[in-house]
């Protein structure tokens, strides 16, 4: 690594001095941010493109002005400078980089593997239990979907291993024909694990074969005159039958990923139209970060290498535009994968079709988003408007409590920004030490919990503060304010109006003391309604969880000495909590491993 002088960068100095290997290169600013990461096959000559030509292009002119100091790190080949410039691009972020924005994984299918009765769950994140997982998809509703359909086909269990072992007759799924039940033994184990052997072969598309053994199976249950058990068989291989017809894509015999990019008004939108063993598993669309004059050959190029280095690579990626160090790419997803991948851009047949598919997506996808973001920036000058500010708020913050008769209080802040929500920056507090249903102080509790830290220097600042209520509400943001010496921040309450009709609410203007009524057509009450809607589902969603956690709690697991094998052992000999309620202290010590101080402790936990 070398380093040049911050005072003066003297770029043809600099590049006198560097290597010819391959390796990544990294630009910094006078202030220590970086700029660019890029990767070169010959260090020397890459480098001094940015610094010997008499022309560049805008983009790369306006970096290179701000270059106060170089980086480089040596690599043995190309592909290795490549991984390293994907994932530095990934993890440091660079200004003038194309950068992927995608933190959320792909969800997955999980088949436990550890039990008798295995289940097949939704899956999303770490994959380190024992078991299969199949994907990934590209959304949680191609997931559920599919499970939906595997428990029609299959009938192998989705619950949770809590409900599955307290289970002491069949649930609903059983009676409607989508379960065996095997958790009252209404199959044996041998039978289930045929039936998620099957499963298995069907997520790996392998759905041939398994029509194929279960039409076997039918015809020696109809030859031992099981009629009743050929019938069911029957219904079975005809229902994945049509299924085969319905989801094969004629001509994606393998792995596939079609991926398309367009790029208008400086947003680029690049879909991927998925395909697994023949079937397609839909779309997902990406809009990558852009720098100045991108193309979509760069784009492409860029989304590829940071999309795939940490995710399962198909056989084949079609793609619309042909995109620099293709064979390189290729090279370097086979060494990662342990299979031939290969980058195709002229394709004919299905695959062209496909890709029309992808790029007409790509534009639907990026019309829609374009409008909405001029929909949104219209009704923030509308509100700029309303509230005779001088410019348009950059940041909106909604405060909501939600309750039920006072148990397990939550509030919500959400945040809103130019380009929509921002939902990296949404916050719940959990409200504790008020009397149950006093919206009042669990409104300054969470208000004060989140403006501390302002006043102390730290966290973003909200152009315009929205208080989900009235004039109450309204009044304890003020106090939180003035008592934490927050000023600059403009302070609305959003008050249901009569009949709590949409479009009629009130706005409090907590510094004049006016309210506003807009009226339905105002795009200022429009943003503000989406605000608050999402403050109330975010703090609604909070409190569900927060409650259910409560309720699922039992009283005995505060009672120091009991653990998890009393505890179970309480319950089974006095049928429930309700049992051990009941129960005197004599009652309660003639369960094993329960004495007379242990007694007393619990019969007072469960009493006072």
């Amino acid at each position: 690594m070398q380093p040049a002088s911050l005072q003066a960068f003297d770029g043809k100095v600099f590049v006198s001095t560097l290597t010819t290997s391959p390796g990544v290169y990294r630009y910094f600013n006078e202030d220590g941010e970086l700029l660019y990461v890029g990767k070169a096959s010959n260090l020397k000559k890459r480098v001094g493109s940015y610094f010997l030509k008499p022309r560049m292009e805008p983009r790369i002119a306006a970096m290179v002005s701000q270059i106060a100091r170089c980086e480089i790190t040596v690599t043995r080949t190309e592909a290795e400078a490549l991984l390293l410039e994907s994932q530095l691009i990934k993890a440091l972020k660079p200004r003038y980089n194309i950068l992927l924005r995608d933190d959320k994984s792909y969800p997955y299918i999980y088949l436990s593997g550890s039990e008798e009765y295995p289940r097949l769950a939704f899956h999303r994140g770490a994959r380190n239990q024992p078991g299969r997982y199949f994907g990934p998809f590209p959304s949680a509703f191609a997931v559920r979907e599919s499970l939906n359909l595997m428990q029609k086909l299959f009938k192998v269990r989705q619950c949770e291993d809590s409900y599955f072992r307290n289970r002491s007759r069949p649930c609903l799924q059983y009676q409607i024909g989508r379960c065996t039940a095997p958790c009252v033994s209404l199959i044996s184990p041998e039978d289930y694990r045929n039936d998620v052997r099957y499963a298995e072969m069907f997520l790996n598309g392998r759905s041939s074969v398994v029509i194929d053994e279960l039409a076997s199976a039918m015809e020696q249950a109809s030859a031992a005159l099981n009629f009743e058990r050929a019938a069911s068989l029957r219904d079975q291989v005809a229902a994945l039958r049509k299924l085969h017809a319905q989801n094969h894509v004629q001509g994606a015999t393998a792995d596939m990923d079609v991926i398309a990019c367009r790029i208008e008004a400086g947003i680029a939108c690049v879909s991927v139209l998925f395909f697994r063993n023949g079937i397609s598993l839909g779309t997902r669309d990406f809009y990558p970060r852009l720098p100045l004059d991108a193309e979509p050959a760069d784009v492409l190029a860029q989304f590829i290498a940071q999309y795939y280095l940490d995710r399962p690579v198909p056989r084949e990626i079609i793609l619309g535009e042909a995109i620099p160090d293709e064979l390189l790419l290729s090279e370097v997803l086979t060494q990662q994968c342990g299979h031939a991948v290969e980058i195709k851009t002229r394709v004919r047949g299905d695959r062209a079709q496909f890709l029309q598919m992808a790029e007409r997506n790509a534009q639907a996808s990026l019309t829609s988003r374009i409008a909405s973001r001029q929909t949104l920036g219209a009704r923030f000058e509308d509100l700029q408007n309303l509230l005779g500010l001088d410019e348009p708020p950059r940041r909106l913050e909604c405060f909501d409590i939600s309750h039920t008769r006072g148990e397990a209080t939550v509030a919500s802040c959400v945040v809103f920004g130019p380009e929509g929500p921002e939902k990296s920056h949404y916050r719940r507090f959990n409200i504790a030490g008020i009397t149950p249903g006093d919206d009042y102080a669990a409104m300054h509790q969470a208000l004060t919990r989140r403006f501390r830290k302002v006043a102390e220097g730290e966290g973003a600042r909200p152009d315009i503060l929205l208080i989900d209520g009235g004039s109450g509400q309204v009044a304890q943001a003020l106090d939180v304010l003035q008592e934490l010496g927050v000023t600059g921040i403009e302070v609305i309450g959003v008050a249901k109006g009569p009949g709590r009709r949409a479009g009629e609410e009130t706005l409090i203007l907590a510094g004049s003391n006016r309210e506003i009524h807009p009226g339905p057509s105002s795009p200022a009450l429009h943003l503000v309604a989406a605000v608050r809607d999402e403050s109330h589902r975010f703090a609604i969603s909070g409190h569900r969880k927060r409650r259910e956690k409560a309720r699922e709690r039992s009283v005995l697991e505060d009672v120091q000495g009991v653990g998890a094998r009393r505890r179970t052992a309480l319950l089974k000999a006095f049928g429930g909590l309700a049992g051990v309620e009941a129960a005197g202290v004599e009652e309660l010590m003639q369960v094993k491993g329960i004495d007379r101080g242990l007694a007393e402790r619990i019969y007072d936990a469960l009493h006072t």
